[in-house]
């Protein structure tokens, strides 16, 4: 008689000292009363627990061999497996749904609208996706802002040179931050600033040395402003071809800022003539026109108005001259600030300075000749 049946399930051993057979001790566990006997059929596997997944189906795979079941430790509890549940049927799974066709934007306001983030893109941008030329005239506004410039000139001119000084220091500070913005480094208030500091160096030199010597103060003043730069590029911890790229970028916008100051230098008739040509000829430039047609009536424009400022000034038919090679003058400003797709910023910068400032050396050479 084995000692399962000597004492049954429940009750105390008699003999508390007697110990269990070594196959007793195999198999003695916590048993739960509740418990289900387990059947290894050798049928396939299945979910062994309730699941509320209506998308997913298990792969089945063939049953595994069961292994002897190791001894629990004698204070574990036994988990014994829950019963069998089939699966749901799998739910077909939704279809894609088709992808939208592309609507092109319209020619005039607001493109369609979209959940990827604003679809509005610059002028400039859209050329340079489109692959069409990089040149982008300012346009109306700039020259507009050009004409009241230049007319400022004029009007400040004719008053004296310190108060010349007004619009050619508004001047020096469009040149230097338009110039930087033109070549695509911004912010660069470093930059900047030196060479607007370099421009209201060459006034301050200018008004003291008197304008007798402003070649020399002009010129004098670029020499320093160059070496200036070189040093405090030397000291820059960028990389070479950064550090290069910003020296030539900062000399550059300096040696404008600087030019500038050839507006201060030159006579009083000649920067009111200047000023009246640089203004009529960026209004002219700006007129819907073809090309050769826009470029001839420019130059007649700014032949007339140096004319006209000549009748105004007294030096009469012969102030031609000089409203035409400043227009000429401002064209080369105007075709710089169109250059290499550019912004919004850099017409309303160098699209508005430029075409003074490169008129400068110009008002001051031509002037001295015909005053």
């Amino acid at each position: 008689m084995s000692s399962d049946q000597q004492y049954p399930y429940g009750q105390q051993k008699p003999y508390p000292e007697q110990q269990p057979y070594p196959e007793q001790q195999q198999y003695q566990q916590y048993q739960d009363p509740y418990q289900q006997p387990v059947y290894d059929s050798g049928a396939t596997q299945t979910w062994e627990a309730e699941t509320w997944d209506t998308q997913y189906q298990p792969v089945m795979h063939p049953a595994q061999p069961v292994h002897p079941v190791q001894p629990a430790a004698p204070d574990a509890a036994y988990l014994p497996p829950r019963a069998a549940y089939p699966l749901p049927p799998e739910a077909p799974a939704p279809s894609p749904e088709p992808a939208a066709a592309y609507a092109p934007p319209a020619a005039e306001g607001y493109s369609a609208p979209t959940t990827l983030g604003n679809a509005r893109i610059t002028d400039a941008q859209r050329a340079r996706a489109e692959g069409r030329s990089p040149i982008i005239p300012p346009g109306m506004q700039p020259a507009g802002l050009t004409a009241a410039l230049g007319m400022l000139f004029a009007v400040c001119a004719a008053i004296g040179p310190y108060a010349l000084l007004v619009p050619l220091v508004l001047l020096q500070a469009l040149t230097a931050a338009g110039w930087f913005r033109l070549n695509g480094m911004w912010p660069a208030r470093q930059g900047i600033a030196l060479a607007f500091a370099g421009g209201l160096a060459a006034d301050a030199v200018l008004l003291s040395v008197g304008r007798e010597h402003a070649p020399a103060a002009i010129i004098g003043t670029l020499g320093v402003w160059v070496l200036l730069t070189l040093v405090l590029q030397l000291r820059s911890h960028a990389g070479a071809d950064e550090r290069m790229y910003g020296l030539m970028a900062t000399v550059a916008s300096a040696a404008l800022a600087i030019l500038a100051t050839g507006h201060l230098a030159a006579a009083e008739d000649a920067v009111v003539i200047g000023g009246i040509a640089v203004a009529v000829t960026v209004l002219a430039r700006a007129l819907p026109l073809p090309g050769v047609a826009s470029v001839v009536l420019t130059l007649l424009a700014s032949a007339g108005a140096g004319i006209a400022g000549g009748g105004l000034t007294g030096i009469g038919a012969e102030g031609a001259l000089l409203g035409m090679v400043a227009g000429v003058c401002a064209l080369v400003g105007l075709r710089v600030a169109s250059y290499d797709y550019p912004s919004r910023f850099v017409h309303l910068t160098a699209g508005v300075a430029l075409p003074l400032t490169a008129a400068a050396p110009a008002v001051y050479l031509i002037g001295r000749a015909l005053v």
